[in-house]
């Protein structure tokens, strides 16, 4: 299942462009080693919009079965090559978990994926459970 539909692309953008600024506004205010409290309050579909869309630049910029990624309650993708999931329960064998705001910051390079882990806020198990070298998005 896609992260975004085809038709919400464009406000997708938008939301996540909208975060980003906010984002970066937050962050001119504050000292750099508090960039993890950088969270932006937009309304719940602003930034759901924000999330599947950056979901879906990840699944376009590292395509495959073997991870899954899952931002609750916005959305889950799977990406990177490995082995897809077992068919008895449909969970691939390696899974992250992080909050929208964990995700949005390390998809826009507001964090880094060793910052919000160090900080305990990704969780993550399997083998591939760094995804540093595909973040920020760009």
């Amino acid at each position: 299942m896609a992260a975004i539909r085809k038709q919400d692309m464009l406000r997708g953008m938008q939301a996540y462009d909208d975060w980003c600024a906010q984002a970066r506004a937050q962050l001119a205010q504050i000292p750099a080693e508090n960039a993890i409290t950088v969270a932006p309050k937009l309304g719940r579909q602003t930034m759901a919009m924000a999330v599947r869309y950056s979901l879906h630049m990840m699944e376009l910029k590292a395509p495959g079965p073997g991870v899954e990624v899952r931002v609750a309650p916005y959305g889950v993708i799977k990406i990177l090559d490995g082995p897809a999931s077992d068919p008895h329960n449909l969970t691939p064998p390696d899974v992250i978990e992080l909050d929208p705001d964990v995700w949005l910051r390390v998809a826009s390079g507001i964090t880094s994926w060793h910052d919000e882990q160090r900080a305990g806020h990704i969780s993550a198990v399997g083998e591939r459970d760094d995804l540093s070298a595909l973040l920020p998005l760009g």
